[in-house]
């Protein structure tokens, strides 16, 4: 019995520390960085400027390092407004990583091209899903939407990301299945075959 914080605690760090053998971080990010997305589309690249949205940023970066995002879909595609993506491949992944964050004051209006976390009705909410802006969307400013970054290269890339599904893939099976019920049920949606930090 005497153990058991000790076990409490290893199981803890493990669980909350580590997803599919990567490490979940808080790293703070640059003031300035780039991300290059080799998309099933084409090469996206997204420019954040941290002082936009510093804790969006931090975790955006985060998400980065850990290559959380290879292999995610976008799921939610709506013409028009935007494209959706942020749940991972595998869905131990997106578990460990589901963690909120709080909310960062909008500074910056969600336009064109603008790249955002999505999160529902409730304050600090935010951990994994974003979404790129079709087009100017300054309605989500007031609902407290804040940018981070935006594609600085390959938005047509972007307008090309497959819209057929809408927004019938089912969120709560993505977080349980990732890709294998994707790939079966929703086998046309494009998808980021890498993300990584531009050198």
């Amino acid at each position: 019995m005497r153990n058991f914080p000790l076990i409490t605690c290893v199981v803890f760090l493990l669980g909350a520390c580590s997803a599919g053998g990567q490490k979940v971080t808080n790293e703070t990010a640059p003031a300035t960085y780039k991300v290059n997305l080799d998309t099933s589309k084409g090469p996206v690249v997204i420019e954040v400027t941290r002082a936009d949205a510093p804790l969006g940023a931090d975790r955006f970066y985060n998400l980065v390092k850990a290559k959380y995002f290879d292999g995610a879909r976008f799921f939610r595609v709506v013409p028009g407004f935007m494209a959706q993506f942020g749940l991972a491949a595998d869905p131990a992944v997106s578990k460990a990583w589901d963690v909120p964050i709080q909310d960062d004051p909008v500074k910056t209006s969600n336009v064109r091209g603008s790249v955002t976390f999505a999160a529902t009705s409730e304050p600090n909410t935010r951990s994994t899903q974003l979404f790129i802006n079709f087009a100017d969307n300054p309605r989500l400013d007031s609902l407290g939407f804040a940018p981070f970054g935006k594609v600085v290269s390959g938005m047509e890339n972007v307008d090309q990301i497959y819209a057929g599904d809408r927004e019938n893939p089912d969120q709560g099976r993505i977080q349980a299945e990732g890709n294998a019920y994707l790939e079966k049920a929703f086998p046309h949606l494009d998808y980021i075959k890498t993300a990584r930090i531009a050198e």
